[in-house]
């Protein structure tokens, strides 16, 4: 199962670095580059939930399974794609092979391991192999580029895939759900037309804004506002959106969209700016991005130890805090030797956010909820990184218009464009070209990561009023007598805070204090003994 979110993690972060290349080669428009990068994540975050219930239906190691093929299939068409809109099309097919395996993989281990420690252990390690696939794409992709090109970036799936599938039809137990929620194709099509519709007009009005691409945004928002009464009326939504109405699991799942966005978004911009504006090569700028997955996965790993010193609030919030502060620097410290130290802090920042965001959202919701709670959660995820991808992207593609005196000409589109064209022109003008292309990319860089920084901070201000600590109990003395303010029972739906489940609790105090302290019988004298008050001794 771990060996599925180390194949995503390595999809998610190796095209960045293979991307100056591919924009060399097939010379995409702006809107293009965002929409190769992001089409994949928002497929991802349209689909999961969907594939999520149909894999309750017809049984999630077939949809596991079935996912790793077409993610191969899609790895190859990929890999020789001659057109942008080939390209495109493949990263489609590779998303929704993704969330076929994502949405069911998390219900497999719950499955796997009954046990909550256990898959606790288990969620953790699946967590950590993404890390360690995002970490690892870079430096993967940079030496594949430098020596066969950009399109082997998508070969590397290829071996996965195939031990995966030899492995996982002998070792995946099949399972299912008993009460599987009713799929809807008309539920899950408005769902994708909604998210579809909405992101593509941001894009549009990022690069050119019109009538147009305003009226599509305003269709797909509709479209959004139509899914959510639809599934608040009928009994058996494909996503109950209820889940909401808990502060923790809407703060959590923010937090979660949020970070990851932010992160997701800010690897894409450094891979450009290495490569394009320091003179990176691929694997350079691999290496360079190293120490962000590293301390990434090192935050992650960190975090329960983190919860448990200082509770969950706090960490996430102080994350959350510590995470835009150093984004907020990051631009003055391009080009200097601290850009490895602050790339650790916010690798750690965001490890520490993600773990612990995902398991207040789990743990938010109840055990017969918890199928739903992962898949809005992989949502989240994925959502974060294609919407902050093309939020912040398109800021900064409207920043690098704005400071670029050639942005009438073909210049004026994008960084990786004005790379192109300087390659034509005599090297006076190239070297002007470039260096004002670099400077404009520099100045939409500071507007959009000041940007995020302030997102993160409102962010960790929501979390701060939202989210709420687990109350800590000291051990408390008992007192059995009938009606007493310590009784077991008062005292334990006290500490509790809520009835349910009540006489299983109490019940095993209560055959401890009728055996009495040295594990005789009950009291001959009865209960009307032992509540009368004894006479103070001498």
């Amino acid at each position: 199962m771990s060996a599925s979110l180390f194949l995503v993690g390595i999809d998610v972060t190796v095209l960045h670095v293979a991307l100056p290349s591919l924009i060399r080669d097939l010379r995409p428009s702006a809107t293009a580059v965002l929409w190769i990068v992001d089409v994949y994540s928002l497929t991802v975050a349209a689909l999961l939930v969907t594939s999520g219930t149909l894999g309750d239906r017809i049984g999630r190691k077939r949809m596991v399974l079935t996912g790793f093929a077409v993610f191969g299939v899609a790895s190859a068409a990929a890999s020789v794609s001659a057109t942008t809109a080939q390209l495109i099309g493949a990263r489609l097919l590779l998303g929704a092979g993704a969330a076929m395996i994502m949405a069911s993989t998390v219900a497999i281990i719950r499955s796997v391991f009954p046990n909550r420690r256990e898959r606790a252990v288990a969620l953790g390690a699946w967590t950590a192999a993404h890390s360690a696939g995002a970490m690892l794409g870079p430096v993967l992709g940079g030496v594949l580029v430098e020596r066969w090109g950009w399109g082997s970036v998508f070969l590397i799936n290829l071996p996965v895939v195939l031990l995966v599938l030899a492995i996982g039809v002998r070792l995946i137990p099949e399972s299912r759900s008993s009460t599987p929620r009713r799929w809807r194709p008309a539920d899950a099509a408005l769902s994708v037309a909604a998210l579809g519709l909405t992101v593509y007009a941001v894009k549009q009005l990022g690069e050119h804004p019109s009538a147009w691409a305003a009226a599509t945004g305003a269709v797909g928002l509709a479209l959004v506002v139509i899914f959510v009464l639809r599934q608040r009326r009928i009994s058996d939504p494909l996503l109950d959106l209820t889940l909401f109405a808990d502060r923790q699991f809407t703060a959590a799942t923010v937090c979660v969209l949020v970070c990851f966005g932010c992160s997701t978004s800010l690897l894409f911009f450094l891979t450009q700016r290495f490569q394009l504006v320091d003179g990176f090569t691929p694997v350079q700028a691999g290496l360079a991005l190293l120490p962000l997955g590293a301390a990434t996965a090192v935050g992650a790993g960190a975090a329960p130890w983190v919860a448990a010193r200082w509770g969950h609030r706090t960490a996430v919030v102080a994350a959350l805090a510590v995470f835009a502060a150093a984004v907020a620097v990051l631009p003055a410290a391009l080009g200097g030797p601290v850009v490895p130290i602050v790339l650790i802090v916010i690798g750690t920042a965001v490890g520490v956010v993600e773990t612990l965001g995902a398991d207040l959202v789990m743990s938010a919701a109840s055990e017969e909820r918890a199928g739903e709670a992962s898949a809005i959660q992989e949502t989240a995820f994925e959502l974060g990184a294609g919407v902050g991808i093309a939020t912040l992207g398109t800021v900064l593609a409207i920043g690098y218009r704005v400071a670029l005196p050639h942005s009438a000409s073909e210049a004026g589109q994008s960084l990786g464009s004005a790379v192109k064209v300087a390659e034509a022109l005599p090297p006076p003008q190239a070297a002007n070209l470039l260096n004002a292309a670099g400077e404009a990319f520099q100045s939409g860089l500071i507007v959009t990561l000041t940007g995020a920084a302030v997102l993160l901070g409102l962010t960790a201000a929501l979390a701060l009023v939202l989210l709420r600590e687990a109350r800590r109990t000291s051990p408390v003395h008992l007192d059995v007598r009938p009606g007493s303010h310590t009784s077991p029972s008062f005292v334990l739906s006290d500490v509790c805070g809520r009835k349910e489940g009540h006489a299983a609790r109490v019940q095993p105090v209560r055959d401890q204090v009728s055996r009495g302290r040295g594990g005789g019988g009950r009291d001959p004298r009865g209960d009307r003994a032992a509540a009368r008050p004894r006479p103070p001794q001498r």
